[in-house]
């Protein structure tokens, strides 16, 4: 319930970043603003849910973002993201959102298996130190199939870049 809390908190802030926030141009280079070292990030995250991260740079402020994330008794899933990735000016830190699609599979019994498919979005904060990515985002989701449920996840996390 707290991590749910802070997490909806750094989501007020972040809305009222983006509102005050004046555009920056997509010239604008983010290793030039301490950004990753290479293109490619490998790391993991906790929250909800916990699991492993993959983050490629396609070019400055545009990523993809992927997550496996599994509770080997319960679920298993895939989150994709495309990010658009920002310098929060005269700061280390970098704001980023975007779209993205969950597909996974829910296992609430022994005979319940179903495979899940929805839709989410992505939303956070980061810093850069040498090589490694602090991050701390929020994610909301909206289940498709089996049926329709929407819920929060998200997670503060550590990735290495290769």
């Amino acid at each position: 319930m707290i991590m749910k809390r802070v997490l909806g908190l750094t989501l007020c802030l972040l809305a009222a970043l983006f509102i005050t926030t004046a555009p920056v141009s997509m010239a604008q280079n983010l290793r030039s603003a301490q950004g990753p070292a290479t293109d490619v990030g490998l790391g993991g995250q906790i929250g909800d849910p916990s699991g492993v991260t993959l983050k490629l740079y396609q070019r400055p402020g545009l990523a993809y973002e992927f997550l496996a994330a599994w509770d080997l008794d319960r679920f298993f899933f895939l989150n994709g993201h495309v990010l658009y990735e920002r310098p929060i000016p005269d700061s280390p830190l970098h704001y980023y959102f975007g779209p993205g699609v969950i597909l996974g599979i829910s296992d609430d019994g022994p005979d319940d298996a179903e495979l899940v498919i929805g839709i989410s979005g992505q939303v956070g904060v980061n810093f850069f130190v040498e090589r490694f990515e602090v991050f701390l985002h929020l994610t909301p989701r909206l289940s498709i199939i089996p049926d329709t449920d929407g819920d929060f996840g998200g997670g503060i996390g550590l990735r290495y870049y290769l």
